[in-house]
């Protein structure tokens, strides 16, 4: 294909140079002469293993070229790489400011449709938040080109995952590929940029697309961050913190592994809040500063918090509640967060029902029942005995179990509004209802 790359930083350079090590015919574009005149000397503008010698060999070939002139990058493509930076504002904001320039360059030479054949497609590989390419990038390429995204022009977000100093054995190897596609064509001329690399590719939605990069590069900060605090306070306790780390990572059920990584109600249980507060109490007598683990019991504070917020925002009274338990299948309330959420609903004077199968007062015994008698007191006369009690009573109903005999007796449409706390089996379905509230979906 005959591709141009907008912006030879990082990204663009390394894009630039293994695509047209590919077989692509690549024309890499940058308003800095400096790196333009680089490239073409067959030299590379970036420090980076294995680019110098890439960038030799494919200049020498004739298979990349570089150029200041937007226009002739346009009129010499059928597809558009946008590489720019997207750096920090001062208050810690996104800037799109190249963004929007190079978007605006791009629309204006596309305007002069007399220099280029059939469709082009326009492909953002900048990072950017979700929104940023349908609310801001597209008007633009629109307003410039005077046609409509994904019909007269193809319009994707393709992030990168190229870490410097192995970007080009990334690109070679990616963990994946990802393209948000704003039409089925405009997917499928990048995906054919990529033919024949290795991984997995995922065609979703533009917004999805743009937000899998912040995903990524959050929770590896976060896994870092974790890391590092771990094992500040494993040094501080006499332990050797990669020990610790050596079988914690040999864990490919729970600890390396997709358990505990899909959105869904804030945890529990006899276990992690207590270790957790355990953990954070001995960095803090050891006078170790941890944020991000002092943080996680907050946050997941606040995560129950979005659920009785969701039901003050229905302006409705009368709550039903579809589980009580720590865990589905169990009676074990201790910590358990619906319990929590029961107590803050009837704190706030809401006329509560709940109904939990395996939960019966007459059988609560030892922590058991002394937890819910400290927190919920008046559980017995919340309790329903059936599914169809706690609808008829219910105006707005929160779901907190799989439970069968619950999920199949939720009505569709008419009737309660549902607050999801679990993504119902069919919460796809769900989401156009008027009466159903998702979580964090």
């Amino acid at each position: 294909m005959r591709v141009s790359v907008f912006g030879l930083g990082y990204v663009g350079c390394v894009s630039a140079a293994c695509l047209a090590s590919m077989g692509h015919e690549v024309i890499g574009v940058d308003v800095n002469q400096v790196k333009v005149g680089l490239v073409n000397d067959g030299k590379a503008p970036v420090v980076e293993e294995r680019i110098g010698e890439l960038i030799a060999e494919v200049v020498r070939t004739g298979a990349l070229r570089a150029t200041g002139d937007v226009r002739e990058a346009i009129t010499g493509s059928e597809v558009s790489l946008v590489c720019v930076g997207t750096p920090s504002e001062p208050n810690g904001s996104l800037c799109t400011t190249y963004l929007e320039r190079v978007t605006e360059q791009i629309g204006a030479a596309l305007a002069d449709r007399s220099g280029r054949n059939g469709r082009h497609t326009v492909v953002f590989r900048s990072t950017m938040l979700p929104g940023t390419c349908l609310n801001l990038l597209v008007p633009i390429l629109e307003k410039y080109v005077g046609g409509t995204a994904g019909v007269d022009i193809g319009v994707a977000v393709n992030p990168e995952f190229l870490r410097e100093g192995t970007s080009v054995r990334d690109f070679f190897d990616p963990p994946k590929t990802v393209v948000g596609e704003l039409d089925p064509a405009s997917g499928d001329a990048v995906t054919a940029l990529y033919d024949g690399l290795p991984g997995e590719v995922f065609r979703v939605p533009v917004p999805t697309a743009e937000a899998i990069k912040y995903a990524d590069n959050a929770f590896h900060g976060l896994k870092i961050g974790f890391a590092n605090e771990l094992g500040a306070v494993c040094q501080a306790l006499g332990v050797d913190s990669h020990q610790v780390m050596d079988v914690f990572l040999a864990d490919r059920k729970l600890n390396i592994s997709p358990a505990y990584l899909r959105p869904g109600f804030a945890f529990g249980g006899s276990c992690l809040p207590k270790d957790l507060r355990s953990l954070v109490h001995a960095a803090q007598r050891a006078d170790v500063s941890v944020p991000i683990l002092a943080h996680v019991l907050p946050s997941n504070s606040d995560h129950l918090q979005r659920a009785v917020e969701l039901v003050e925002r229905t302006g409705k009274r009368r709550a039903g509640l579809f589980g009580l338990s720590f865990k589905p299948g169990t009676d074990d309330l201790r910590e358990s967060p619906l319990v929590e959420l029961a107590e803050r609903l009837f704190g706030k004077g809401y006329d509560l029902r709940i109904y939990d199968a395996n939960v019966s007062l007459s059988r609560l015994l030892g922590a058991n029942r002394e937890y819910i008698e400290t927190r919920l007191p008046h559980l017995a006369q919340l309790l329903a005995d059936s599914v169809d009690e706690v609808l008829e009573h219910a105006e707005v109903c929160l779901v907190g179990t799989r439970d069968p005999a619950v999920l199949s007796a939720l009505p569709h449409g008419d009737g309660p509004v549902i607050v999801d706390l679990i993504r119902l089996p069919d919460a796809e379905a769900r989401r156009a209802e008027p009466g159903y509230l998702g979580l964090a979906w």
